[in-house]
């Protein structure tokens, strides 16, 4: 297994300090913040642990309330509001500095067999036919990115195998392109078989290019150039199908809207195969550097 996966695994494996309260650590992201879809993941992981192991997350709403410090540990704290016959509701308070920073609410489902259907999974290449990161992200040294930046790009996303279809934002800046993007991303290396571990480990990447087509559409490089100022608002996700995150998946992202400083991206996640996993939505504030 890859040694930043092993470390990524260790920031998911929450210290319960109390019932119903966890302890998680911080690392550092390309900006100086926790990065949001850690914050996530490990809210869904302290809310996963107290919930009966035949009952799956079917889908989380979460709201990013303040900046966090990663410096610093963030206590979860998971309020038991329900636990019905078929579901089970969690929420999640993440608190640093005694102020709440990040909250959460989970669903969770014992398996049902029921009617079925799927948007259909849209044409993109061969994962393996794509540049990785490490190919990638070097071109665009003295052009639109520093050195420096790349190589915190590259520390962030170490962890996965995340490969755009197409160019990323930063090359494009200047010139606006639909507000559509693709990736394909997998762990680097092989998982267990937790479902719930699954779940969060697409919950971590779901954060991390979900508003490159609101970027497209304007012509902005990102948070990676510098040419906007932006950060998540809030998140939310519905879990469809079983699948693994250490196998390919693909990213279909796209931004029906930005506005007030503020953009909407939304996302189909699909399997290798084609099987519809994981419908995503997430506002954030998009503006432009006075």
């Amino acid at each position: 297994m890859h040694q930043a996966l092993e470390s990524l695994l260790d920031l998911l494996d929450l210290e319960q300090i109390e019932e119903d309260i966890f302890r998680g650590q911080s690392r550092s992201s390309v900006v100086p913040r926790v990065f949001g879809g850690q914050v996530a993941a490990q809210a869904l992981v302290a809310a996963g642990r107290t919930v009966p192991a035949d009952r799956h997350a079917h889908s989380l709403h979460a709201y990013f309330l303040v900046a966090g410090d990663p410096g610093a540990p963030i206590v979860y704290t998971v309020d038991r509001i329900r636990d019905g016959r078929s579901f089970t509701t969690r929420r999640v308070v993440a608190v640093q500095h005694g102020q709440p920073i990040f909250h959460l609410s989970a669903s969770f489902q014992t398996y049902e067999e029921g009617l079925d259907h799927q948007a259909d999974m849209p044409p993109a290449p061969d994962p393996e036919s794509l540049p990785t990161a490490e190919e990638m992200l070097p071109r665009y040294v003295d052009g639109v990115l520093k050195p420096d930046v790349v190589q915190r790009l590259l520390e962030a996303r170490e962890a996965v195998d995340l490969r755009y279809v197409d160019a990323p934002p930063f090359a494009f800046v200047g010139d606006p392109q639909p507000p559509r993007s693709q990736v394909w991303f997998r762990a680097r290396g092989k998982l267990a078989d937790d479902p719930l571990l699954h779940v969060c480990l697409a919950t971590y990447v779901s954060d991390m290019t979900l508003l490159d087509s609101v970027l497209l559409a304007h012509g902005r490089g990102g948070w990676a150039v510098g040419d906007v100022v932006g950060a998540s608002l809030d998140h939310a996700m519905w879990f469809h199908r079983p699948f693994r995150a250490d196998e390919w998946l693909l990213y279909d992202q796209e931004s029906p809207s930005t506005s007030g400083g503020r953009g909407l991206g939304q996302a189909r996640i699909y399997t290798q195969d084609g099987r519809l996993a994981i419908t995503v939505i997430q506002e954030g504030v998009v503006r432009v550097p006075r």
